[in-house]
């Protein structure tokens, strides 16, 4: 009896050990996904301060014009494109590749702007391409936007003939107003005006308090803030293009704001954030997390308690964001711009957009381009269709003549 006794004790000394360690692999699990979710959730409304050089440069040859880069999908990407290297001091431009081979690319290597190129050993490719308007042979003014946090600088290039219809251009995330240079062009070459804007927390705009991204749903106050400067100087018919974010800041701004409805004539959105839960799955997956996370952390973000972790001054509640759920309250035209190859922001949330107001939107699936590089990858294409796109849009007595260009 003492045997059996100290046998059945033994079992529940296992059984128990067993019930601890569970419990203590169920709190270590939870704790680590508690952890990752506030840190995957302040990546997401942290402005970065640093770029990731991910790029190898394995050697430039000068003479050849030549740059020879570790394959990757960047590396790989057809077009043209700028060079930042040694943390951003140096700048460089890319033309087209010319060979890939045993994990090696060759591209052309155009000209240097400044910096050291052949002493650097890592480097990233920007779609921006042009480093000013000054680059763009027309005359170009620096003006400011008054928004509701202070003065924002902005730039400010006239059509070519005096016109009265305006393109307010809206940056994505973690970039700036350079970005929209690449539609200077194309919106020059239908007769308007171009606003390049800096908004809230980019680096060129003031700071908001908490110095955190609203992913639109803060941001879209300073576009209606460049709606309004537009206005006030002369502007009759007003398109808002986004780029990325810059997308869903345009389309909250539309979406809240009477003063922005009442000028709008169109929206153009290039690679657009429609969809944040989803980018939150895909930008979690990317990095390795499971797909489910982007959902927690979307739930994170909408909670009251999440902004002493986060450093938000207010929850963000990704569903208000959703244009999906609000479509029928758009009522112009918009030309949507994706690739399915896009990389960073998937193009699902645009195509179910697209499928929703069908009606109105213009939807165009880019192959091959990589995130918000669509001018980059195929410039001919991506020019002729804001050209033609804008032209379309202009009513009454039109300033300027819509003209073929070929980026």
């Amino acid at each position: 009896m003492a045997l059996h006794g100290e046998r059945d004790g033994a079992v529940r000394t296992v059984v128990g050990a067993a019930a601890l360690l569970a419990a203590v692999i169920a709190l270590v699990t939870g704790a680590t996904a508690a952890l990752l979710t506030v840190v995957f959730a302040r990546r997401v409304v942290t402005p970065p301060t640093r770029r990731e050089q991910d790029l190898r440069i394995l050697g430039i040859d000068s003479a050849a014009g030549e740059i020879t880069l570790a394959a990757s999908d960047e590396a790989r990407m057809r077009g043209r494109y700028g060079l930042w290297f040694e943390h951003d001091s140096g700048h460089a431009r890319l033309g087209d590749v010319i060979e890939e081979r045993d994990g090696r690319v060759r591209r052309a290597f155009t000209s240097t702007d400044f910096g050291r190129p052949e002493r650097a050993t890592r480097g990233r490719i920007d779609g921006w391409f042009h480093l000013g308007p000054w680059e763009l042979d027309t005359p170009y003014e620096d003006v400011v936007v008054e928004t509701p946090l202070g003065p924002a600088p902005a730039w400010w290039i006239p059509a070519d003939r005096p016109s009265d219809r305006w393109v307010v251009q809206v940056h994505g995330r973690g970039a700036k107003r350079h970005e929209a240079l690449r539609a200077v062009d194309a919106g020059h070459a239908a007769g308007w005006n171009s606003l390049l804007i800096s908004y809230r927390n980019d680096g060129e705009a003031p700071e908001s308090t908490d110095r955190r991204y609203g992913l639109g749903g803060t941001e879209w106050a300073d576009a209606v803030a460049a709606v309004r400067y537009a206005s006030e100087h002369g502007a009759r018919e007003i398109v808002l293009m986004g780029w990325s974010m810059g997308g869903m800041i345009s389309l909250q701004a539309v979406l809240r704001s009477a003063e922005v409805r009442e000028h709008l004539v169109g929206v153009i959105l290039d690679s657009p954030a429609i969809d944040w839960v989803d980018i939150l799955r895909f930008q979690g997956g990317a990095l390795g997390l499971p797909r489910r996370l982007g959902d927690v952390v979307a739930r994170f973000l909408g909670a009251p308690y999440s902004g002493g972790l986060t450093g938000l001054a207010a929850p963000i509640s990704l569903d208000e964001l959703d244009p999906v759920a609000r479509a029928s309250e758009f009522s112009v035209p918009i030309l949507l711009m994706h690739s399915i190859d896009d990389g960073f922001v998937p193009i699902d949330g645009s195509r179910r957009f697209a499928a929703s107001r069908p009606d109105l939107i213009q939807f165009e699936e880019f192959r091959g381009a990589r995130h918000t590089k669509l001018w980059n990858h195929d410039p001919e294409r991506w020019n002729g269709l804001i050209t033609g796109w804008l032209a379309a849009r202009t009513v009454g007595d039109h300033d300027g003549a819509a003209a073929e260009i070929v980026g």
